[in-house]
C-alpha cells in the first residue's frame, strides 16, 4: 500500500505535468504507464528493504524480485509491451497501404472552369512573417501594453467578416507579468488584414468582453492544455489555434485527432472542442456540425502528409518502392486562399521523381476536408519564386510562397516581394507553363495589366471570362529623345522624358526600368505610356531602345502619379 501510495503521488505529479491523453491510440501513454510500472517496483523493494545500492545485486536480482513478489505488475508490462509492439505492425504501410491511400478524398476539377478569377480583396498579399513583423510594429506603438505582453508566434489566417485576416493571441511577457496581470487577464489581441497590410490590436473592453483569461501562456489551472486535458481526459488534441466569431469574440478551436488506421497509423479530426478565451467555456462538436465560422479545423501540414500517403501509395506499397508509376507527392510549400468564406489550403503537386516541374494543385477547404486536384502542368513553386526574384534581383527582395490563381484565362503565380524587412514593395505574376514570362508591379492592379500585356506579346490570349476576350492598350510611343530631366522623390530617383516634337514629358522610376539610366538625348526609343494619363506628365510603365515593343516591369505607384505637383530639384540635360 506504501508503494502504491507513493507511485500515484508521483504520477498524479506527473500527469500534471506531462498531460498524456488516457487514450491508447496515444504512444505517449504507454511510456506514461510502463515508467510508473517500474517506478511502483523499485518502491516496493525499498520499502521491503531491499540494499538496492548492494554492489553485490545484479539485474538477475531484480528480475527475479519482480517475478516473485510482482508478478500482476509484470504481467501488466508485458502485456503493455506486446499491444505496443504489434499495434505498430497492423498499423504500418506496408500492410496498410490502400488505407493510407484513402484516408483523403481527392476530386478532379478543371482550371478553367472552376477556378474563377478572384477579386483582389480576397488574395492574401502578405505572408506569415510579414504579418507577424507588422503586428509587432503595432504592439510596440502602444506603451501600457508592450512592457507588459508580448505577442504569440502563431498568427492563424481566417477569413474574417469576408476579409483575409490573421489573428494572434497576446502573451504574458514572463511569470512575474503573469503574476501582475493574471487578474484582468490578456486584454487585446492583433489582427492584421492580408490585403491592405492594416495591422490593429483589438482590445476587448472596447468589445464589452472580460479579459482572455485561458491561454497557452496562463500558468496552472488556467493553461490552455491543461484546461483541455482534464476536461477531456482521453481526448488526443492537436495544436490549438485562435479565431474569432463574427462578433469579435476570440475563441481557441482544439481539433479532436484519432487514429484510423490499426493503433497508430492514419491520423485525422474527428471534431473540435471550441474554448471561449475569456470564460473558459468549452462545447465538443463532431467534425459535421463544426460552426461555419470557424476557418481550420484540418492543419495544412496534415492535409499534405494525407495527400501524400494518397500520392504514393495510389498503386499499392511494391509500386510506391519501384516503379514507381503515377506516384506523386505535394511540394515543399503552402499558401491560404480566402473563397466562398472559407480558407482553402493550396500546395502544388510534383512527380516522385526530382523534375522541378508540377503536374498539378490541390485546393483543399480547412473546415471539411473537401479537396479537389486541378491539373495545371508547369514550373514548381520554387521556379517562379527564383524568376520573379530575378527580374528584382538588382534591389534585393525576396519572394514570398506563391498562390496559383486565373489571371486572365491562364494559370498563374501570384506573390509578393519583400525588402529586408518583410514589408511587400512590389507584385509578381508568372505564368505557370511559360515562367519566362514575368511581371512586376508596385501595385496588383499595375501587376496584372503588365503581366495581360505580356500574355499577348507571346501570342496567348487572355480571357475575362470564356466567351469574351481582353484586349490591352499598349499605347506605344516611339520617337527620339528630345529632353531628360530627372528628380528625387520619396527616394526614388524619377526620370521625365520628353520627345522630339513633344511637349508631354513621360515619367518613370528607376526602380521601375532600371535600363532608363542609360538613355541619353538623341536615343530613339518606344515608351510604353499610361493609356488614361493626361496633362504634360504622363507615366510610362516601361521604356525600350531599336524600336523594338517594350515589355513591362512595374507601373508608377499611385501616390506619384502626378509627380510634377512636388517641390524638387531638377536638373536639364541639354
Amino acid at each position: 500500500m506504501i508503494s502504491l501510495l507513493i507511485t500515484l503521488v508521483i504520477g498524479a505529479v506527473w500527469f500534471y505535468i506531462s498531460l498524456p491523453a488516457l487514450n491508447l491510440h496515444n504512444t505517449g501513454v504507454y511510456s506514461f504507464i510502463l515508467i510508473l510500472l517500474l517506478v511502483y517496483i523499485l518502491v516496493f523493494m525499498i520499502t521491503l528493504g531491499v540494499d538496492t545500492g548492494k554492489q553485490g545485486i545484479h539485474l538477475r536480482d531484480y528480475l527475479s524480485f519482480a517475478k516473485n513478489q510482482c508478478k500482476a505488475v509484470v504481467i501488466i508490462v508485458v502485456a503493455l509491451v506486446i499491444l505496443f509492439i504489434v499495434g505498430q505492425i497492423i498499423s504500418a504501410p506496408i500492410f496498410r497501404s490502400g488505407s493510407y491511400r484513402d484516408l483523403l478524398e481527392v476530386e478532379t476539377g478543371d482550371f478553367s472552369t472552376e477556378i474563377e478569377q478572384v477579386s483582389y480583396d480576397e488574395v492574401p498579399m502578405l505572408d506569415e512573417s510579414s504579418a507577424r513583423r507588422l503586428g509587432e510594429r503595432k504592439l510596440g506603438e502602444l506603451s501600457d501594453m508592450v512592457s507588459q505582453f508580448e505577442i504569440s508566434y502563431d498568427y492563424t489566417q481566417i477569413n474574417y467578416k469576408s476579409r483575409p485576416v490573421r489573428v494572434a493571441s497576446l502573451e504574458y511577457g514572463d511569470f512575474f507579468k503573469w503574476i501582475i496581470n493574471r487578474k484582468e487577464g490578456l486584454p487585446a489581441y492583433v489582427t492584421v488584414d492580408m490585403v491592405t497590410q492594416e495591422a490593429q490590436v483589438v482590445r476587448l473592453s472596447g468589445l464589452g468582453l472580460d479579459g482572455m483569461h485561458y491561454s497557452p501562456s496562463e500558468y496552472f489551472t488556467r493553461d490552455l492544455n491543461r484546461t483541455l486535458r482534464f476536461r477531456y481526459p482521453t481526448y488526443m488534441f492537436s495544436s490549438a489555434h485562435l479565431e474569432v466569431d463574427e462578433n469579435g469574440q476570440p475563441w481557441w478551436v482544439c481539433p479532436r485527432e484519432t487514429r484510423t488506421i490499426g493503433l497508430f497509423g492514419g491520423a485525422d479530426v474527428i471534431g473540435a472542442v471550441l474554448l471561449n478565451a475569456c470564460t473558459g467555456e468549452s462545447v465538443y462538436y463532431d467534425i459535421s456540425e463544426i460552426p461555419t465560422w470557424v476557418d481550420r479545423v484540418y492543419s495544412a501540414e496534415l492535409i499534405q502528409e494525407q495527400y501524400d500517403y494518397h500520392g504514393i501509395y495510389v498503386n499499392g506499397f511494391i509500386n510506391s518502392l519501384i516503379g514507381q508509376k503515377e506516384v506523386t507527392v505535394s511540394t515543399n510549400g503552402y499558401n491560404y486562399l480566402a473563397m466562398n468564406d472559407d480558407v482553402y489550403m493550396y500546395t502544388g503537386i510534383t512527380s516522385v521523381s526530382s523534375d522541378e516541374s508540377n503536374i498539378g494543385f490541390l485546393l483543399s477547404n480547412q473546415r471539411t476536408k473537401e479537396t479537389t486536384y486541378y491539373s495545371a502542368p508547369g514550373a514548381i513553386e520554387e521556379s517562379a519564386m527564383e524568376s520573379a526574384q530575378g527580374v528584382v534581383q538588382d534591389l534585393g527582395y525576396t519572394s514570398t510562397f506563391p498562390l496559383l490563381l486565373n489571371i486572365g484565362g491562364q494559370p498563374t503565380y501570384f506573390m509578393s516581394l519583400k525588402d529586408g524587412t518583410d514589408l511587400v514593395k512590389m507584385y509578381a505574376m508568372v505564368n505557370v507553363s511559360q515562367y519566362q514570362i514575368v511581371a512586376t508591379g508596385v501595385t496588383v492592379a499595375a501587376c496584372e495589366s503588365n503581366y495581360l500585356s505580356l500574355l499577348q506579346q507571346h501570342g496567348i490570349a487572355v480571357n475575362v471570362d470564356k466567351d469574351s476576350e481582353i484586349v490591352i492598350d499598349q499605347s506605344n510611343i516611339t520617337g527620339t529623345i528630345a529632353e531628360i530631366r530627372t528628380a528625387v522623390l520619396d527616394g526614388n530617383s524619377w526620370y521625365y522624358i520628353r520627345l522630339d516634337g513633344s511637349e508631354v514629358f513621360y515619367a518613370i522610376a528607376a526602380s521601375t526600368d532600371r535600363n532608363v539610366v542609360i538613355l541619353n538625348v538623341g536615343d530613339s526609343i518606344t515608351i510604353q505610356a499610361d493609356p488614361d494619363g493626361t496633362g504634360s506628365i504622363v507615366n510610362a510603365t516601361a521604356i525600350s531602345t531599336d524600336g523594338t515593343i517594350p515589355e513591362p516591369a512595374a507601373a508608377a505607384p499611385e501616390a506619384e502619379t502626378e509627380p510634377a505637383t512636388e517641390d524638387v530639384e531638377e536638373e536639364t540635360t541639354e
